[in-house]
């Protein structure tokens, strides 16, 4: 099939890119930033997907599948560009999909937008809405994409549209917000809290989201690799140092001394859990991952 991956040359995007190329799919991509020396077989263009050169891809290119990739995580982006490229950029590319007759569309989003707080249900399901706007409001734009890419269901029934909320990946990139959380090699958690956290490797979030593409997935679906476990735990697991601090000091030591830096909507995501069910992602494509908590640590770890 002809697959087109939009911010495709973000780390993930481009292990995906080559995954479903060695599938036997035909791939293209767009994406603001260059990719140097992408592979022969994988055709990238270098365009904003909210403007005309995007749009010409969609009609030369004629993809029968679209992965939207092209969200910002980043939270030193300013929240206007960010709510720009999320948002508008979201829907842009779905306006697209329709009118050049895209047969399928892969929005790539992640399981924080369910917000974590005390009362919480140990693990979330499809069904419950995304909470993280009053929760962790810098998510507030995830949130919206998230929502709009749901929206394409009944907004065109023939698109047949699936919403993936991934877990956090981890892996030999290095990238994505919980890599960049536990970068530095000390570790701030909140005292008296020990959240639980759910991860997974790189390469099984790529083949999670080829088996979507596979199966002809349809809806909402969460998506997860192996068994939750302590924060605590896993930052022993990537060889970093803990460091428990009063919740009344922690906002003011984030990036001092040393420490791991968060924006201050992120606290919740340090006290509390988020994690997901995700037996109907399962279900619908048979998919297992291949690395159990302690792989994804180890190639995280040694690089």
């Amino acid at each position: 099939m002809r697959i087109l991956i939009t911010g495709i040359s973000g780390a993930l995007a481009r292990m995906l890119a080559k995954t479903l190329a060695d599938n036997g799919h035909v791939i293209a991509g767009i994406d603001r930033r260059p990719w140097v020396d992408p592979p022969k077989d994988i055709q990238v263009h270098q365009a904003d997907i909210r403007k005309r050169p995007a749009e010409e891809v969609f009609r030369s290119f004629q993809p029968e599948v679209l992965v939207h990739m092209a969200t910002v995580t980043h939270l030193n982006t300013r929240f206007e560009e960010r709510y720009r490229i999320n948002m508008n950029g979201t829907r842009v590319v779905f306006e697209n999909c329709a009118k050049y007759d895209v047969k399928q569309a892969i929005f790539v989003g992640r399981h924080t937008i369910y917000g974590a707080a005390s009362d919480s249900p140990l693990y979330h399901t499809e069904a419950e809405p995304p909470m993280a706007a009053s929760t962790y409001p810098e998510l507030s734009d995830l949130v919206a994409a998230d929502l709009f890419a749901g929206s394409a269901l009944w907004r065109w029934p023939t698109l047949n549209t699936a919403v993936l909320r991934l877990v956090y990946t981890l892996g030999p990139t290095q990238r994505g917000p919980l890599s960049s959380f536990l970068s530095a090699e000390r570790v701030p958690t909140v005292l008296g809290f020990d959240p639980l956290f759910q991860f997974m490797h790189e390469q099984d979030a790529c083949d999670a989201i080829s088996s979507a593409v596979d199966s002809r997935l349809r809806g909402v679906f969460n998506v997860a690799g192996p068994s939750a476990i302590p924060l605590s735990v896993l930052i022993r697991g990537v060889g970093k140092t803990q460091v428990p601090i009063p919740e009344f000091l922690f906002e003011r030591m984030l990036g001092r001394a040393g420490l791991s830096d968060l924006p201050s909507g992120a606290v919740n995501h340090i006290k509390y859990s988020v994690t997901i069910d995700d037996s109907e992602f399962r279900k619908n494509t048979g998919f297992e991952p291949q690395y159990d908590e302690s792989r994804v640590m180890h190639a995280f770890r040694y690089v």
